[in-house]
């Protein structure tokens, strides 16, 4: 009987059918697209709506709302205009209709120095402004110019207090808590109780809506950290931009979100890596899980400098005015 040799096999060639064929391919994560309609002009109708119910509702003078909406767009355009200057991306500006306005931006590093002259560029020139005004009416008597300057000195001054979302909040946020869930979690509270303190006494229900709305996004925040602890688990990096964000963790992220949040997305099944008609909504979670890296480059004298220019217009400079106002 004739002995056959077996047939020469190429074993790198088996390895690399067996790698193509079995080894499991990763859906790449889709795409965040960022919002570059024209803002201008929403932020411009979002204004006029703004004007028109403060009118009614307020039955406040047409030189009071005039005023309003000066100090309103002078504060915001100098959170804009920093963010500009520091080359974040995606900058815009948002009315609020009753309740204000933002100014939101894109960064792929966020800089703690950079973050504090950002905050501080809303409130200062205001008060600034409205220190001299008031000043100026106090010793030359001009209705305008002093409600225009107290305008000025009220709404920058309350924004600097410190609680969030306010400008003040987040100044501290970004000096001493950044990244720390547990104090940022107390501070929100803290926030939440004396905003809705404020509400009550004013008596403004519309004003309300803040800490309310603070609630549902503390409750959105607990559960988000819930999936970061998870992730620190897995040795997965969630302190990353979306679009640094590998395929793999996108996936890891997407299922953790899938199964804290089942009732939101019930419609979509965890653990397969499908695109949903939810889609959309995953990545916006996905991005709210992640963290923007932060660098903390800013030392105690410099925190030390900060928190006094901070004490300087919170309170100082008010106190001078109405030092200045009663003595005259």
């Amino acid at each position: 009987m004739e002995n056959s040799e077996p047939e020469n096999i190429n074993e790198n060639e088996q390895y690399e059918h067996v790698s193509e064929e079995q080894v499991p391919r990763v859906l790449p994560k889709p795409v965040l697209i960022q919002d570059k309609q024209n803002w201008v002009r929403k932020s411009l109708v979002s204004l006029g709506i703004y004007a028109f119910l403060f009118y009614f509702i307020f039955d406040a003078n047409i030189s009071y709302v005039a005023a309003v909406l000066v100090v309103l767009m002078i504060h915001e355009f100098g959170h804009f205009f920093a963010m500009k200057a520091f080359n974040y991306s995606n900058v815009k500006l948002f009315v609020l209709p009753l309740l204000g306005a933002y100014v939101s931006g894109k960064k792929s590093t966020i800089s703690q120095r950079q973050m504090t002259v950002v905050i501080l560029a809303g409130p200062v020139p205001g008060i600034i402004i409205g220190f001299c005004l008031s000043v100026y009416a106090t010793f030359y008597p001009n209705e305008q110019l002093s409600m225009l300057g107290n305008i000025f000195l009220l709404l920058n001054v309350f924004n600097l207090l410190p609680f969030m979302p306010l400008d003040g909040g987040r100044l501290l946020e970004t000096l001493f808590i950044n990244h720390n869930h547990t104090i940022r979690v107390v501070f929100t509270i803290i926030s939440i109780m004396a905003l809705a303190i404020v509400a009550v006494l004013t008596k403004s229900l519309i004003f309300l809506i803040i800490p309310v709305s603070m609630v549902f996004d503390l409750i959105m925040e607990i559960k988000n950290q819930r999936i970061r602890d998870y992730l620190d688990q897995e040795h997965i990096n969630y302190i990353v931009n979306y679009d640094d964000l590998p395929d793999t963790d996108y996936w890891t992220i997407r299922d953790c979100i899938l199964l804290s949040f089942n009732k939101r997305y019930a419609s979509v099944q965890a653990g397969v890596q499908q695109y949903s008609l939810l889609e959309g909504g995953l990545i916006q979670h996905v991005n709210a899980v992640l963290k923007t890296p932060f660098i903390k480059d800013t030392g105690t004298l410099e925190k030390i400098a900060i928190i006094f220019t901070y004490v300087l217009f919170l309170v100082i400079l008010p106190i001078t005015y109405f030092l200045i106002k009663v003595l005259i």
